[in-house]
């Protein structure tokens, strides 16, 4: 309920959520046996506590409710996002918006094929690789290029594994890059190697089994922002974006920061951009997706499909829905998915309550685009 004020209240604010069946249910269990022991004879000194007991699991089983409660609504509005893209008619496929089952296994495992660490640039020496997952049979494919989040100063393609075994299990060839990190590096070194990158998977379309006219861009985070930037410039256009909660107007983000700020946001966009936008403001208003999508022209950019969570604190939802509104005024076609219980990163629990909504749609958004 309260945003995380540091970075380890922020993994807690990040993951109650997504395990909120779980502790719901220990919740519901711990109310059953308070309840017998109220009502048991010989207990009767105990009631007092016990009633306050009782109080507080009641309050901690609606608080964990809340997520299954609100899902509902929150799928429909996506619904009738979706719908006003691509018709009425389109119909959800087999991942569903929540599952007990999958909650609790996890998505099961399908046989894929995986190639790792395939070198494909090395700007200023920098040696950048890519990881491969394949559907298990030979043929050819739509393919989904990954780019890891991590405020641009941190992670590697591995951190796509579980995206990118899902979707290769499903008929998708994914290629997960890596890009050089700030602030050694600032921008737009991570532009142009991610632009590399999808320069070498369209290279490889014969050995990786894509086809190059079905091509999509999927990111998490500063991910995201560098596949919004590359995605909505390409000359070679994509044919779809995926955007898990992608920062989008840098130049107003400086001074809008989140409170509490457990990130420190200003220190993060001075790292990647080289300074403050006073001191820089070409470069912050360059780095900012929603200027490129507001000098846009109609049918110009790639179908959008945006993900943000309701309770985010780093980027707040309001700040993705501005791109979803300018992508639309601009006569481009996008879809709008907010989750009101989730936090940044929330799909770090892959089967968790927010990232089973988000996998639905974004299954149905490929499978219209690419498919």
């Amino acid at each position: 309920m309260l945003p995380g004020p540091n970075l380890f209240f922020l993994r807690l604010a990040v993951g109650a959520p997504e395990i909120s069946p779980l502790l719901g249910l220990v919740s519901a269990i711990a109310l059953f046996f308070a309840l017998v022991n109220l009502t048991r004879r010989g207990f009767v000194r105990y009631r007092k506590p016990n009633r306050g007991l009782i109080g507080l699991l009641l309050v901690t089983l609606l608080l964990c409710s809340l997520p299954l409660l609100q899902q509902p609504r929150a799928v429909a509005a996506a619904d009738r996002s979706m719908a006003s893209v691509f018709g009425a008619n389109e119909q959800p496929n087999s991942v569903a918006a929540f599952s007990w089952l999958n909650f609790f296994r996890g998505f099961p495992e399908q046989a894929i094929r995986q190639r790792q660490n395939i070198p494909y640039e090395t700007p200023a020496g920098v040696p950048l690789r890519l990881d491969l997952y394949q559907p298990l049979a030979p043929g050819r494919y739509p393919a989904v290029v990954a780019i890891y989040g991590g405020s641009w100063m941190r992670g590697s393609p591995a951190e796509s594994e579980a995206m990118g075994r899902f979707l290769a299990a499903r008929g998708y060839v994914v290629a997960a890059l890596d890009y050089r990190h700030a602030p050694e590096y600032r921008f737009p070194a991570q532009v142009e190697d991610v632009a590399a990158g999808l320069a070498f998977v369209r290279s490889q379309a014969e050995d990786f089994e894509i086809e190059r006219d079905r091509m999509a861009l999927l990111g998490w985070s500063a991910g995201a922002h560098l596949a919004m930037l590359n995605g909505f410039q390409l000359e070679e256009p994509v044919q779809s974006l995926v955007d898990y909660y992608g920062p989008v107007d840098l130049f107003n983000g400086y001074y809008d920061i989140p409170q509490p700020d457990p990130v420190d946001v200003r220190q993060v966009l001075r790292a990647f951009i080289g300074g403050t936008p006073d001191e820089l403001p070409d470069a912050y208003r360059a780095a900012s997706p929603l200027n490129v999508v507001k000098a846009a022209k109609p049918d110009s950019l790639p179908t959008t499909l945006l993900i943000y969570g309701g309770r985010d604190h780093l980027v707040e939802a309001r700040f993705g829905r501005s791109l979803y509104e300018a992508l639309v005024e601009s006569g481009n076609r996008a879809v709008w998915v907010k989750i009101p219980w989730a936090e940044h990163a929330f799909d770090k629990v892959f089967s968790g309550v927010s990232n089973q909504m988000a996998l639905h749609f974004v299954e149905r958004f490929l499978a219209q685009t690419l498919k």
